[in-house]
């Protein structure tokens, strides 16, 4: 059985928007994209919106559901009361480039910018091996799915425009924990995480842990053990002193 739902949804673009009033048709079994591109197709037919897959797989279709960051294909209207209005706005962190579709160029910028994987030079292709508890440890961050909503609500970057140019955000500090727990990289990333990429200005407060829709532990299994390795390499005495004699 369908009901009128009440939505307001952000128009606009970079230049300045507003939240539009509208009333829709919900029925049974729905997702907020359902319900987005219906009011593309009888009320709105140039409300531009960002999706592919439908399946909470590809990513795209990150946006802000009552104020918080959600996937619109994973939000279903099964979760809000009938009589509740629900607001759908772009991602907040992002540039707006039309409604619902922001520019989220700044990850793949962070992302170009990290090491890439790193193995020893005299270790050949088919030559790698690998005990599976190493495998275990970083495979759980292979599961992103490059949503963005761990980047657009951690509040480092999400309030502080200014800090884009040198912190990395969780997303890309949680690919440079995959690379330093794989035991075949030889790529020293500890200290490069600190210093290029802003690990210092995360305070674990675990936001983007909370956002993201594939439940990746991504304070807990990443950015606290990079931040432990990072402190034992500046402020351990003893890892000091072995460097300084290694380095001899």
């Amino acid at each position: 059985m369908g009901y009128d739902a009440k939505f307001r949804v952000w128009r606009g673009d970079l230049d300045g928007g507003e939240l539009h009033d509208f009333t829709v048709l919900v029925n049974e079994g729905e997702v907020v994209l359902d319900i987005i591109h219906r009011l593309q197709a009888t009320q709105a037919p140039d409300l531009a919106v960002r999706w592919n897959c439908k399946a909470g797989k590809c990513g795209s279709c990150s946006a802000e559901v009552n104020g918080r960051p959600r996937l619109l294909c994973m939000t279903r209207m099964s979760t809000f009361t009938e009589d509740e209005v629900i607001t759908v706005t772009p991602m907040r962190t992002f540039p707006v480039i039309k409604d619902l579709v922001t520019d989220v160029s700044f990850n793949y910028e962070k992302a170009r910018e990290i090491q890439s994987f790193t193995p020893p030079a005299d270790l050949k292709p088919g030559e790698y091996r690998m005990k599976q508890v190493d495998v275990e440890r970083s495979q759980e961050f292979r599961k992103c799915i490059e949503c963005f909503l761990c980047q657009n609500t951690c509040h480092v970057v999400r309030d502080h425009d200014e800090n884009k140019k040198s912190f990395a955000g969780p997303r890309y500090l949680m690919r440079i924990a995959e690379l330093e727990m794989h035991p075949l990289d030889v790529g020293d990333r500890t200290e490069l995480a600190q210093d290029e990429h802003g690990l210092g200005l995360c305070n674990i407060t675990k936001c983007c842990t909370e956002v993201c829709p594939e439940h990746i532990k991504i304070t807990d299994n990443a950015l606290i053990p990079m931040k432990e390795r990072v402190a034992d390499r500046k402020y351990d005495p003893l890892v000091w002193l072995g460097n300084k004699l290694f380095r001899r």
